[in-house]
């Protein structure tokens, strides 16, 4: 960005006036409301005192990797001390940003593996419920199926899942081969771009980024796109297939979200976070008979859980009767309700200004994982090594007491709770969005006709920099006028289950053309897909019906955009859907401006390269258009495809 483009860039930022004046959801400005009222501090409030933000920070040109600087780079110094310019600052930062998302989803991937190890070894007392799933993902593999326990399966592929992480001797990755187009697995290999395992490419990437070591920003930049590899066959898709095997897959439901699906009569408890191992267990210690007449002796109906971020959602779709209530951004939103009697926090999107809001209500705030400690909160976890996931439903149990040992401490003068709820539908996979258009042939017919224009994995984490959640949903509505099939899932699907988007009653907002394939097959416009991980059923989804068009994906009408985005992991999941040929779509620029050569690859060479480009624009109308054009540019490929 130019010094005039960056300072215009900055004042763009929404103010917390502007969201209370915006919102699409009532719930938001009422409860932003009520805690204005009461002096509580939120998200918002901290955005706003932050500003003006550093441009050099912005524009990714300040390196804080040695103790020689820090050094920003300007046109009076145009080098760090360590005579790094622009263009490697910037390259060396953004690979750290994709290599810390590679650990993230990654951390919370080792440790279903390790309970999905466990329990097919016998010294975890859970059963393997994704039979099917199991069968599949050996066949793949190349496993003997037919002389072999599901267990035994189970184990082996957790194994090959967990090498995959943690090879250090040069070899092949297993899921990539097994799983990616071999026409991507081509090019891959083509520009020496395939990686050996999660853990060496983080390893590598932090190695090359180090003071004095790897100066060549195209260099950093195919270290990027190794761990973008990583990122997406290992962290995520290796992490998505030991959730299905050892929770099961999806189930369709319809359920309630929104802050009016709190009921004050309840035992509520919050459940935050990514990681769900613990929260599936939490859950259904809750279901137990025996806690909820405890529950009922000390004065409740019954015991309630909410989702608030992916755990919930993960949870949600292998077990039900959790509502969704928000994402990270509105976490303390809905503490503000005063209606939480026990807040459990695993990893990841956990913000630490959570403490300060349940501090003002009567909610205990209980952490499970050794990753994530948060000062005044409870610790009851699984410790560093994992040596005590046998005690799963022990802890579990402990912590179900606690929430109910919490109700009788409610000040019900505290309590306030928006009644804005909406029925949402839930639970999409590939194998079940199959079934509903009555195979995925029809699905691809409604492609080639134009009825469908395209498909979008609309996602992403939520960004203070624009409009809160209304960034999502006006995309969102310019999409389906557009006659784009939504597929969405993890922190940008709030908005869209708060709003109706996941609703059938939603397909007034299509284009005739979208409307009468949803009216056809009785379907929401916005397909709910899960956690922010099942971005795995999304290009699986994209895998399948390219394969059925004979296809790449790079050619057909695809598309994934994350409007809001705001961390690590966000770059990894954009990254992960060039790789496979499919733009990326954004209202907020990644910290590359500070670099031309850096923000070419991103925005332009990419494409030539992979098929796939980032395209970024603050407006969303325009963001829209943007999609819409690229979309029917793919459509070309469809026409007379037998």
């Amino acid at each position: 960005m130019s010094p005039e483009e960056l300072k215009a860039y900055r004042k763009s930022f929404p103010s917390k006036a502007d969201v209370l004046a915006k919102t699409p959801d009532p719930a938001v400005r009422q409860m932003l409301k009520r805690l204005d009222e009461i002096g509580v501090e939120t998200v918002f409030d901290r955005f706003d005192a932050q500003k003006a933000h550093c441009g050099y920070g912005l524009e990714g040109t300040c390196c804080r990797i040695c103790n020689m600087g820090p050094c920003s780079v300007t046109t009076k110094s145009p080098r760090g001390v360590c005579g790094a310019d622009a263009d490697v600052i910037v390259a060396r930062n953004i690979l750290r940003w994709v290599a810390a998302g590679v650990a993230s989803h990654g951390a919370r991937g080792r440790e279903v593996l390790l309970a999905l190890k466990a329990a097919a070894e016998g010294r975890l007392d859970r059963p393997i419920r994704g039979v099917d799933k199991t069968r599949a993902v050996a066949k793949s593999f190349g496993l003997d199926v037919d002389n072999k326990s599901i267990e035994q399966l189970a184990g082996e592929i957790a194994d090959i899942l967990l090498e995959d992480f943690s090879r250090a001797v040069p070899g092949i990755h297993r899921t990539l081969q097994a799983l990616a187009p071999p026409e991507r697995i081509a090019l891959w290999q083509k520009l020496d771009i395939l990686p050996i395992g999660a853990y060496h490419e983080v390893f590598e990437a932090l190695h090359r980024t180090g003071t004095g070591t790897d100066g060549d920003w195209e260099n950093l930049m195919k270290q990027l796109l190794r761990c973008g590899l990583a990122f997406a066959w290992t962290s995520v898709l290796g992490s998505s297939i030991g959730m299905d095997i050892l929770f099961g897959p999806p189930k369709r439901d319809t359920i309630s979200a929104n802050l009016g699906a709190l009921d004050p009569d309840y035992v509520n408890i919050a459940i935050h976070g990514h990681s769900p191992v613990l929260p599936m267990t939490i859950v259904e210690a809750g279901d137990d008979p025996e806690f909820q007449q405890l529950a009922r002796d000390a004065g409740a109906k019954g015991i309630r859980f909410f989702g608030i971020c992916c755990s919930g959602l993960s949870s949600l779709y292998r077990h039900g009767g959790i509502s969704p209530l928000a994402n990270a951004v509105g976490a303390e939103l809905v503490l503000g309700t005063g209606a939480i009697d026990l807040w459990v926090a695993d990893v990841q999107d956990v913000y630490p200004g959570i403490m300060e809001v349940a501090k003002c209500f009567h909610t205990r705030v209980v952490t499970t994982s050794d990753s994530c400690r948060l000062p005044g909160a409870e610790h009851i976890a699984f410790d560093h090594q994992h040596s005590n996931l046998a005690e799963a439903r022990e802890l579990a149990r402990t912590i179900v007491t606690l929430g109910i040992r919490q109700y009788p401490l409610r000040h019900a003068a505290n309590v306030f709770v928006p009644r804005q709820q909406m029925a949402a539908e839930i639970g999409f996979s590939v194998e079940n969005i199959a079934s509903a258009f009555g195979g995925l042939g029809k699905l691809l017919e409604k492609l080639r006709s134009g009825q469908i224009r395209g498909v979008i994995n609309l996602v992403g984490c939520n960004n203070p920099k624009v409009l809160y959640e209304k960034t999502v949903s006006d995309i969102a509505d310019g999409l389906l006028a557009a006659d784009i099939l939504i597929l969405t899932n993890g922190c940008a699907s709030f908005p869209l289950l708060k709003l109706g988007f996941c609703n059938a009653e939603a397909r007034v907002k299509a284009g005739a053309g979208l409307r009468s394939v949803l009216d056809e097959f009785a379907l929401p416009p916005a397909l709910h897909m899960g956690e922010c991980l099942d971005n795995a059923r999304a290009s699986g989804l994209f895998r399948a019906l390219a394969d059925l068009a004979g296809q790449p994906i790079k050619a057909m009408p695809f598309a994934f955009a994350s409007p809001e985005w705001s961390n690590e992991k966000g770059v990894g999941a954009a990254l992960g859907f060039r790789l496979m040929g499919i733009s990326s779509f954004h209202c907020v620029p990644a910290p590359i401006g500070g670099s031309a050569a850096v923000s070419r690859f991103f925005y332009e060479d990419s494409e030539a390269l992979l098929g796939g480009k980032m395209v970024v624009e603050l407006n969303p109308q325009r963001l829209v258009q943007r999609i819409v054009e690229d979309l029917d540019r793919r459509r070309q490929n469809l026409a007379g495809v037998a």
